[in-house]
């Protein structure tokens, strides 16, 4: 049977505001954290349009979440429905702030396993899949609606919380796994560990990686280095993030390319400074409404997610859903400028990746006097012919692309740490 006819612009369109206008009539009703946001806007169920609301409804911020549950605890004001409404807890890592906690109601949780089985479909994933999840299973967000969602497609999931690298080896092996959920560092460790206990993942039965966390599934290099440690396997990457909830679905022509699930989303690509639309083609920073997650909204959310957005419309794979090339390029925080060249971790990524030899990686970030500047250490691989030689060829690499020259240093196997969750590479170094 083929594949639906994907939905024009017009349709999806007319499905966001119908959306919109019902999300807008709950909070209107009863969510405290908008009410006064929406009354300041002039704003309600009878919103006339995407670009009226678009034009008039302010942005919310994390730091804006964050003060209101530090001002309503521990939940904050931003619940459309009593307390009893809600039966699920999750919380942010808190890795670029203060942890968010996040309550869902069953429907705001269905509509998020929804998103999730279309990543699933996506990838290719169906009923008869065996699908192991590489993580520790706290209270994040994620981990439970993609296994959930597993679940209910009729997969066989495995949950890999509480083993070690080996022991998760191990069950991919016995299990005869097909399809392995974890972030792409995590993917390149699970390699490292196969080779070092002797284990060929070219005899695995995995064909599928779907990965998340961080940038690295969209960037070419990285993408093809997990596919080689993982032979006959291909990578789908996908994103998401606490607050909102899964948002995007690895394009099926454009591996590099990620869409936005609008069905569920309303999205916007704005300049990270001005707040204005970013012009087309142009990177800029995703801006999200939750038209699905009702019981705890966001409207105009900055994620604080740098992407490109394409212009083609429709995609290749004849979607009119927005394409981020390249995936989440960055965050908005993580750009460093050196010597006047904007750098972000996700290029830096693309270059080390590409250069064999490479096991793990640091980059250094030291503020001297008034500029930053980088410094890279590379661990080299256990099978590396020229060690002495691999600074030289990732200085070149980075010099060629960036036209920066980056020193490199050789640090000893083993001395970089490794990671199993979102990778932290890049460090602040204190200079005097």
């Amino acid at each position: 049977m083929s594949p639906p006819t994907p939905p024009s612009r017009a349709d999806l369109e007319a499905h966001q505001l119908g959306r919109l206008r019902a999300l807008l009539a709950a909070l209107t009703a009863g969510n405290r954290f908008y009410q006064p946001r929406l009354a300041a806007a002039g704003l309600g169920a009878e919103v006339e349009s995407l670009e009226a609301f678009r034009s008039r409804a302010p942005f919310t911020t994390k730091q804006e979440i964050v003060a209101d549950q530090a001002a309503c605890p521990p939940y904050g004001s931003d619940l459309s429905f009593p307390l009893e409404r809600y039966t699920r807890f999750s919380q942010t890592s808190g890795t670029t702030g203060a942890p968010l906690r996040w309550l869902d109601t069953p429907e705001s949780w269905e509509g998020m396993l929804d998103n999730w089985r279309r990543v699933y479909e996506a990838s290719g994933v169906s009923g008869g899949d065996r699908v192991l999840f590489a993580f520790s299973f706290g209270p994040f967000l994620g981990f439970w609606t993609a296994f959930e969602a597993a679940c209910r497609l009729g997969c066989l999931c495995i949950p890999g919380g509480g083993l070690s690298s080996s022991a998760r080896l191990q069950a991919v092996m016995v299990n005869r796994v097909s399809v392995l959920c974890c972030t792409p560092t995590y993917a390149l460790r699970l390699a490292e560990v196969a080779a070092a206990d002797g284990l060929d993942l070219g005899e695995s039965a995995v064909r599928a990686l779907i990965v998340a966390g961080e940038p690295g599934g969209s960037i070419p290099a990285t993408r093809a280095r997990i596919e080689r440690c993982w032979p006959g396997a291909r990578v789908f990457d996908h994103h998401g993030m606490t607050e909102v909830g899964p948002v995007s679905y690895p394009c099926p022509r454009r591996p590099d390319r990620l869409h936005v699930m609008e069905n569920a989303f309303l999205a916007e690509v704005v300049d990270p400074w001005s707040g204005r639309p970013a012009p087309p083609g142009e990177p800029g920073e995703l801006v999200l409404t939750t038209l699905a997650r009702v019981g705890s909204p966001l409207l105009r959310y900055r994620t604080g997610d740098v992407v490109r957005p394409v212009i083609e419309s429709p995609c290749a794979c004849g979607s009119y859903e927005l394409g981020l090339d390249g995936g989440i390029l960055a965050r908005t925080d993580d750009m460093v400028c050196i010597r006047g060249v904007n750098v972000y971790p996700g290029a830096v990524d693309q270059i080390v990746r590409g250069c064999d030899g490479v096991a793990e990686y640091r980059v250094e970030v030291m503020q001297a006097a008034a500029q930053a500047e980088l410094r890279v250490c590379v661990e080299p691989s256990a099978g590396c012919a020229e060690p002495g030689g691999l600074a030289g060829a990732v200085e070149k690499a980075l010099r060629d692309a960036l036209a920066l020259r980056v020193p490199v240093i050789i640090v000893p196997p083993g001395t970089l740490p490794r990671f199993e969750m979102k990778a932290r590479r890049w460090v602040r170094v204190e200079t005097v």
